[in-house]
């Protein structure tokens, strides 16, 4: 399989590999694009160079939340692998960035745990959101080509030919605009072409952060267009360039107010 720089790697070694968080977010970051990577480039090519170049710091109190809830639901035998939980209020305390220095793990405060561990227990007296574990597969790497381009992605719950993704929000009833907002169609359309699968067989599963409500929302096949949509701009702007090199500087946004 030919990967961005021009390598070749076995698909099935890749795949294996990818099991491995420092494989995958790590060597596969420079390889493979990803949803991810196709928001980004849906943003700025310019953003997007710096991300591939740099890599990508960002590591907000959402996405960091988001991380917690997703492994103590779907692998909670690996948590103390991954988290070192700091009793401190605040991640500006020495003490915190001391422990942070001293190890590898990702640190996080008692109240990250404390708010992980409600999300979490919620998911699992739910009934109806527990039963899509069963029978099934968590964290699933795949890597394929997607468009005529290597792509990465790693589904949440994977049950036979069903893809199921574990979102937080905020505000559950707000939770189609932010689909919209934070390109979860375009992860749709990604995820539904790199495990070989229809749209009517993709599911979210949003938890909200606030009252610990659970939405399960099925795909419709505009919300699968609208990702497909999205997909060929962030695909159009990669091609034009970091395949033919257009000149960066030359990128402008025009729209009419």
């Amino acid at each position: 399989m030919i990967m961005l720089d021009g390598s070749n790697y076995d698909q099935d070694w890749m795949i294996d590999q990818a099991k491995g968080d420092e494989f995958y977010y790590g060597v596969l970051n420079t390889l493979a694009l990803s949803s991810s990577s196709c928001k980004i480039l849906l943003d700025s090519p310019k953003t997007f160079h710096n991300y591939m170049k740099y890599g990508n710091s960002e590591n907000s109190p959402a996405l960091l939340m988001g991380r917690i809830i997703h492994v103590m639901i779907l692998e909670p035998q690996n948590f103390e692998k991954i988290f070192e939980v700091v009793d401190v209020a605040s991640k500006n305390t020495k003490k915190y960035k001391e422990a942070q220095a001293d190890t590898t793990k990702t640190c996080i405060t008692t109240k990250d745990l404390h708010a992980g561990e409600r999300m979490a227990d919620a998911f699992n007296r739910n009934e109806v959101a527990l039963s899509y574990l069963t029978d099934a597969e968590c964290e699933v790497p795949m890597v394929d080509l997607v468009g005529g381009f290597p792509f990465r992605g790693k589904a949440d719950i994977q049950r036979g030919s069903e893809i199921i993704d574990i979102k937080t929000t905020t505000d559950l009833k707000a939770f189609r605009y932010s689909a919209d907002k934070y390109g979860y169609d375009l992860q749709c359309y990604i995820y539904c072409n790199l495990f070989k699968t229809s749209y009517k067989d993709f599911t979210f599963i949003a938890l909200d952060k606030s009252s610990t409500d659970i939405g399960i929302y099925d795909v419709s096949e505009e919300f699968y267009k609208r990702g497909e949509y999205k997909f060929n701009r962030a695909i159009g702007l990669y091609r034009d360039f970091f395949v033919k090199n257009q000149d960066l500087d030359t990128y402008t946004i025009r729209e009419t107010l």
